[in-house]
């Protein structure tokens, strides 16, 4: 078992049960857990040791929405100024031509970012299985987290309701009932790891009300729950969702949850902008969480959520970037502070304090994923899941006063270390062990193949701005 001994950082954030913000402190690893934390640690004699003077270290910030495989169709012309159903209408025709390199590129890019912005655990609601193409394309993201490091909550998403039947995916990216329930079954069964440093667990995703049929849902919720894995899809997104769960189904989307099993300690929903009062104390009571993708919501006009009603009523919170095709990123630390600030300007004096906003990252984060036991605070016992910022960068300077608000108030967008179980995966900067301009050539190849392919499938310029 290696060790490693982080000494003398400027600070420890450990966003612990009480917020300890430990000076000139060291910390000492072995394996994946935190041994001992705090000053002049007598561990001289690890097998590594980090001088980390001037090094402010937070604990690693926790994703919990993304859609990797988007990260190929960011900054799409025709894309942008587009509410959500317009959005989707106009990516899945390119999306339809997605292939498993092109899953594992992806992957490989967006987690890359994510590590750099000091995110060590990621889910990921993977839906998209073109007809025709392989339909083990999660496993290739699965494949991309592993060879990174990364700690991984790929959740095995699906699409049943195509336009033919009333959906709103092109049947071309959707997929048999029975399909999605055999190979969801495969991927909980090949892949799924409950222990307590586990680097992959996963978890069950049917995409949305508007694109999965009743049964679905009822089948995923069952199959989910007799393997004990965790429950994952979008909901109240948008106004248009909740008049499409109107007409289309008679009920509002959180009751329409209730009837297909969609409720409990172990669901958590993608967005949760547009839940009424009753909606989110019953919510509280019953331990349903929501990942906030603050970034998301704001170029796609969605809303903001109620953070502080939910907050309030007990629902379990944590932050997501959502897919880089909504944001264009994935940057946790932008994230961050995209949320502390949205809800200064949405709710004044109400808005989030820079201590709640970084909570709701890691500690609020961990709970959604049901992960609070091992990761989301730098505590004796748990991961050494974490990230450090240099405090002398210029853009710090003039602002050292409270370490554990300069992420959020300041602001920063790239972390000088970040660390996943004890290893070491980002170092200056730049992911170990990975040729990013490698990456990044390969990836834009892939990304300029499928908007080629679907602009001459449908004789549509897609880089042309839509405005």
């Amino acid at each position: 078992m290696s060790t490693l001994l982080i000494r003398n950082a400027r600070s420890i954030v450990t966003m612990d049960g009480e917020n300890r913000v430990i000076r000139n402190g060291d910390m000492y690893i072995e394996g994946q857990e935190i041994i001992a934390i705090g000053e002049n640690l007598p561990y001289e004699t690890a097998d590594r040791v980090i001088d980390a003077t001037h090094k402010i270290v937070y604990p690693g910030l926790i994703n919990t929405h993304h859609h990797l495989y988007q990260t190929l169709t960011r900054n799409i012309p025709l894309a942008q100024d587009c509410s959500l159903f317009d959005w989707l209408l106009t990516l899945y025709e390119i999306w339809r031509h997605l292939e498993p390199e092109d899953v594992y590129l992806s992957a490989m890019t967006g987690l890359g970012e994510l590590l750099k912005s000091g995110c060590t655990t990621s889910s990921d609601h993977f839906y998209v299985f073109p007809n025709g193409v392989s339909e083990y394309l999660i496993d290739e993201e699965i494949r991309a987290a592993s060879e990174l490091g990364i700690r991984f909550f790929p959740t095995r998403g699906s699409m049943s309701l195509g336009r033919s039947n009333g959906g709103l995916p092109p049947d071309e990216v959707t997929q048999t009932e029975s399909v999605i329930l055999r190979d969801t079954q495969r991927v909980i069964e090949k892949y799924h790891n409950a222990d307590r440093f586990s680097m992959l667990r996963v978890g069950v995703a049917p995409c949305s009300p508007f694109s999965v049929s009743r049964d679905l849902l009822k089948e995923s919720s069952a199959l989910a729950r007799s393997y004990g894995v965790r429950m994952h899809t979008h909901l109240a997104e948008t106004m248009d969702e909740e008049q499409f769960c109107l007409e289309r189904l008679g009920v509002r989307p959180l009751e329409y949850m209730e009837q297909t099993g969609w409720v409990g300690d172990d669901v958590w929903y993608a967005h949760g902008i547009w839940f009424n009062d009753s909606e989110i104390h019953k919510m509280g009571a019953c331990g349903c969480g929501v990942a906030h993708c603050p970034s998301s919501n704001m170029k796609l006009s969605s809303g903001a959520i109620p953070i502080r009603k939910l907050l309030d009523a007990g629902v379990k919170v944590g932050l997501g970037v959502d897919g880089s095709a909504s944001n264009d990123a994935s940057n946790m630390l932008w994230d961050l502070r995209m949320a502390y600030l949205l809800h200064k300007h949405e709710l004044q004096e109400r808005g989030l304090t820079t201590n709640e906003t970084l909570s709701i990252a890691t500690r609020g984060s961990a709970r959604v994923l049901g992960w609070e036991s091992s990761i989301g605070s730098l505590e004796v016992g748990k991961a050494a899941d974490l990230f450090m910022l240099d405090s002398r960068k210029l853009g710090f300077a003039g602002a050292l006063f409270d370490d554990a608000a300069l992420p959020l108030t300041v602001g920063a967008t790239q972390a000088d270390m970040t660390i996943v179980g004890g290893r070491v995966v980002v170092e200056n900067g730049m992911l170990v062990g990975v040729d990013e301009e490698k990456l990044a050539f390969r990836t834009q190849l892939a990304a300029d193949r499928l908007v080629n392919s679907a602009s001459l499938r449908l004789g549509i310029d897609y880089r042309k701005y839509r405005g």
